[in-house]
């Protein structure tokens, strides 16, 4: 979930063209066109990417599909993600995300929106790579990386995106550093006190619904 008005200020960019025509959304899904923030010659950038990594040498780009998230136990191995770890890192802005909690006895998992205290954008960490078809028509795509979840988070999912800090963006973006350790130091559990989080409607789980309401709290205070 994001605010588009607020990703120019937040994160030090231009404005994105016109032609991005840049809309709120309350509910992301794996295949949209979505922004993303990357590091050029002429400072940050504000990127229309597609969620789901397809690498430059997929021969089928649906294979983005299944890669929606890169493990950062492995980022730096995996032949879908190592090259594109090295050199093409990025931030993935959101106001804050979904999990999902099994229920006792089974039945639909509950939904949680996950926001950060005190702030009103994220950045998740985020690779991506350009895959040419036939044609030789470029397409930009990009996977969050995720790791193993703070205290707060445990109760919910046994994973959550990589969170990072504001002051380790430029580190995180910066393309002349290839080096694993450096990076693999950034990929780690966001603090717990950051995060707050609470119940909300299952309308979430289809992506059709996309209004302000579903980061309402179910029940209230």
């Amino acid at each position: 979930m994001y605010n588009t008005k607020q990703i120019p200020k937040r994160f030090g960019t231009r404005p994105p063209p016109e032609s991005y025509q840049l809309h709120d959304s309350y509910n992301v899904a794996p295949g949209q066109m979505l922004p993303v923030i990357i590091q050029t010659d002429h400072g940050r950038s504000i990127e229309i990417m597609q969620w789901g990594l397809v690498p430059s040498w997929a021969k089928d780009p649906h294979i983005g599909y299944r890669m929606i998230n890169a493990r950062a136990e492995n980022v730096f191995e995996k032949p879908a993600w190592r090259s594109p770890a090295r050199r093409h890192r990025c931030l993935v802005p959101a106001s804050g995300f979904y999990e999902w909690r099994e229920r006792p006895g089974g039945g639909a998992k509950q939904p949680f929106y996950i926001f950060p205290k005190g702030e009103e954008m994220l950045a998740f960490a985020g690779i991506y790579d350009t895959w040419h078809d036939d044609a030789d028509d470029e397409r930009w795509t990009y996977a969050i990386i995720t790791t193993a979840p703070n205290d707060k988070l445990k109760t919910i999912h046994d994973r959550m995106p990589v969170i990072l800090h504001p002051s380790d963006w430029a580190t995180w973006l910066d393309p002349a550093l290839q080096e694993s350790g450096p990076l693999m130091e950034l990929l780690k559990p966001y603090d717990d006190g950051s995060l707050e989080l609470y119940e909300v409607s299952t309308d979430v789980n289809a992506v059709t619904n996309n209004d302000s309401y579903l980061v309402y709290p179910l029940h209230p205070v």
